[in-house]
């Protein structure tokens, strides 16, 4: 674990543990990953970026769990499933989703083959 990743959650030290779930499987299930950590997010990319960790507010405070990440992917198509809480179309043919996880078993094998088309579409990516 890198410097970098552990300041990224010196204000929520508690949800590192699910990011570290999360990171192990990305860099076990996609090759050529690269990790980069920005002020806001984490963002995991082969050719293009095309997953990311944060804390983004994709629920009222009220619903959001004490601790949790927040798993956003890009698609070329709109995944249906309850566990995502939001999806936008930023661009035709690109779909962008957010799922927030605060358990471990929320990295499941659902999130991961979402994160390995997100990594297969983005390798595609002109």
């Amino acid at each position: 674990m890198n410097q970098d990743i552990l300041s990224f959650f010196d204000g929520k030290p508690e949800a590192l543990p699910l990011y570290e779930v999360f990171e192990q499987k990305v860099l076990s299930g996609v090759e050529d990953v690269k990790v980069k950590v920005q002020k806001t997010q984490i963002a995991f990319s082969n050719r293009h970026n095309f997953a990311f960790v944060s804390f983004l507010p994709v629920r009222r405070a009220k619903e959001r769990p004490a601790v949790y990440i927040v798993v956003t992917f890009g698609l070329g198509r709109r995944a249906e499933s309850p566990r995502i809480d939001a999806a936008t179309e930023p661009y035709p043919g690109r779909w962008t989703h957010h799922v927030l996880i605060s358990e471990r078993s929320g990295i499941d094998e659902e999130l991961m083959a979402w994160v390995r088309e997100a990594a297969a579409f983005s390798a595609a990516k002109r």
